[in-house]
């Protein structure tokens, strides 16, 4: 009676199912993106950081007032 009722009512459609499998992959893959290229970011960002370092003009001496 319950295989009757499942098929008469109908089951989980299969391009319900399919679509959805298809968005689960396509925010992971999103995600894994976003995770990259935070990290790029972050490196170039501390690599700028370092390189300003480096390139950062010294402070100039302040004249003496007698």
């Amino acid at each position: 009676m319950a295989k009757a009722l499942l098929g008469h009512l109908g089951g989980p459609d299969p391009r319900l199912l399919s679509e959805m499998r298809r968005l689960q992959q396509r925010v992971q893959d999103l995600e894994n993106e976003c995770l990259r290229l935070q990290a790029a970011n972050d490196a170039l960002s501390a690599e700028a950081a370092h390189d300003e370092l480096l390139t950062l003009p010294a402070p100039e001496a302040e004249p003496a007032y007698s």
